[in-house]
């Protein structure tokens, strides 16, 4: 993961479903709210402030995060805050501030989850990244040439 002085980590609930959409070039964009609840004591009285915050996450990560949270789900966010300007329905111009998400994970504080790795491709339509049993050096599993990531280059997810 690139570092930036520009990290965000919010744990919040899904206010929404999350969007999976394609672009023309078929990479996939998952977006999705996020509340995030703050409690905090005032002369002995308990307020509660509550912000809105929405999270775009590009790639595999998308994909994933479109399988496995819902509306309601508690998750949280590693990434980082970007500007975006565009235009209304009226043709104002207009300017909005997204979570770009590096990684999301749900929360383990009140909920378990299940961990499903999913295989990675190879630029030659095999599968490889995985550590699986047999294929010591030389064997010739997984001889296809891997394509780097767009998002995370050569780094294993794991």
């Amino acid at each position: 993961m690139a570092t930036n002085s520009n990290s965000i980590t919010l744990v919040g609930n899904l206010t929404r479903d999350p969007e999976l959409r394609y672009t023309t070039g078929g990479r996939g964009v998952a977006s999705f709210g996020l509340a995030v609840n703050r409690r905090y004591q005032v002369n002995g009285e308990w307020q509660e402030q509550t912000s809105f915050f929405n999270v775009v996450a590009w790639a595999e990560l998308g994909e994933n995060a479109a399988a496995t949270l819902t509306k309601g789900s508690r998750a949280i966010v590693f990434g980082r805050l970007e500007q975006r300007d565009y235009e209304n329905r009226e043709g104002e111009k207009r300017s909005t501030v997204e979570v770009i998400a590096d990684d999301i994970g749900p929360s383990l504080r009140w909920a378990q989850a299940t961990i499903q790795r999913n295989e990675r491709s190879t630029s030659e339509g095999g599968f490889g990244g995985g550590s699986g049993g047999g294929g010591g050096a030389g064997s010739g599993a997984g001889g296809g040439v891997r394509t780097p990531d767009p998002v995370y280059g050569d780094e294993e997810p794991f």
